[in-house]
């Protein structure tokens, strides 16, 4: 019997509740405590609507999810009899659970006070490192380095393919676009949306949930390029094959944007009220992805997240965006 047998696994209990795109930015730190931890068992607890993305992990031993009974759920992750937990949600309800469970715990440094002094009085104190790395450090403890891997996004085996569903003419080589984001003031406006299309050389998917279905009739209809619109046509994961099939993406910034970062597509990303500096640009994506963002605004970053509608009333952050450069950048890089 070889000594690795001998030694006792170490159980982890990863905390992030929410949402798509912060879930896919935790998964360096699940492969890299699996993959350099010998032994390690990692156990990841979150929100009910995100245990399936969590679940096509083969790095993630078992799923928890949240539950509205608090006592229930804090006997239940009792009895797994966990040696520590890596809190990378880091909230007053992760904070409670840390108490209760009673056990070494291990979180990031969320920046909040910093991110604070830049979007009131747009002091920037923030260090120049991605939220990946900050995630990474909470794990440093125990050895882990960042294998510079990037992003996991694993696509279960049994999900049929949309590319079937989309007419040839446009099924053999186009740009995906992600039209929506979880904020107003991260989106880039429908009709500007429209006006981009026009302007690439390459048919168009438009990706985007049930809520983007308006805005995504909105581009069809108000764009002479040859456009499909997925929006509220298919799962997360369906999605996520139309985005390995683009020859690049154009997104906001929202989880589809994360998880085209994991496929390592070349990432046309455009920001509104939120920076990169914040430290959640796309990370490791396409070597040519490119950042596009209105500098030297007074009003930005207005928020950390998003509003529903500019404070300003101007939405110049998205307003000023330079169609025409992101036209002319996407159309050289999906043209070969």
């Amino acid at each position: 019997m070889n000594e690795e047998n001998h030694i006792e696994p170490a159980k982890f209990l990863i905390v992030r509740f929410s949402s798509i795109g912060d879930i896919v930015l935790t998964s360096p730190v699940i492969r890299c405590l699996k993959q350099q931890v010998k032994n390690a068992e990692v156990h990841f607890l979150t929100k009910e609507q995100y245990k399936p993305l969590v679940e096509s992990n083969p790095y993630v031993d078992k799923v928890h999810c949240l539950k509205e009974d608090f006592k229930e759920m804090i006997k239940s992750l009792r009895n797994e009899h966990f040696d520590y937990i890596i809190d990378l949600h880091k909230n007053l309800r992760s904070h409670r659970l840390k108490n209760k469970l009673g056990m070494m715990a291990f979180s990031f440094d969320k920046l909040n006070w910093k991110k604070w002094l830049l979007t009131n009085f747009k002091t920037n104190k923030l260090p120049d490192i991605h939220i990946v790395d900050r995630y990474l450090e909470s794990v440093k403890l125990f050895d882990v380095k960042n294998d510079n891997q990037g992003l996991d996004f694993f696509i279960p085996d049994n999900i049929s393919d949309p590319i079937v569903s989309i007419p040839e003419n446009i099924s053999t080589m186009y740009i995906s676009i992600v039209v929506g984001a979880k904020y107003k003031t991260k989106q880039l406006p429908p009709e500007m949306v429209a006006e981009l299309c026009n302007k690439l050389k390459l048919p168009i998917v438009l990706l985007g949930g049930k809520e983007d279905i308006d805005a995504g009739k909105y581009v069809s209809e108000n764009s002479t390029n040859n456009i499909f619109n997925a929006c509220g046509k298919f799962s997360l994961y369906e999605s996520a094959l139309l985005l390995k099939h683009s020859t690049c993406v154009i997104s906001n910034d929202t989880g589809l944007m994360h998880i085209s970062a994991a496929l390592k597509k070349n990432i046309i990303s455009i920001w509104g009220n939120t920076i990169p500096e914040f430290g959640m640009y796309p990370y490791l994506a396409g070597e040519k992805s490119k950042l596009f963002e209105v500098k030297d605004l007074s009003c930005r970053p207005c928020s950390k997240i998003g509003f529903r509608k500019c404070p300003k009333k101007h939405f110049n952050c998205m307003m000023m965006q330079d169609i025409e450069a992101i036209a002319n950048y996407t159309n050289k890089i999906s043209i070969v």
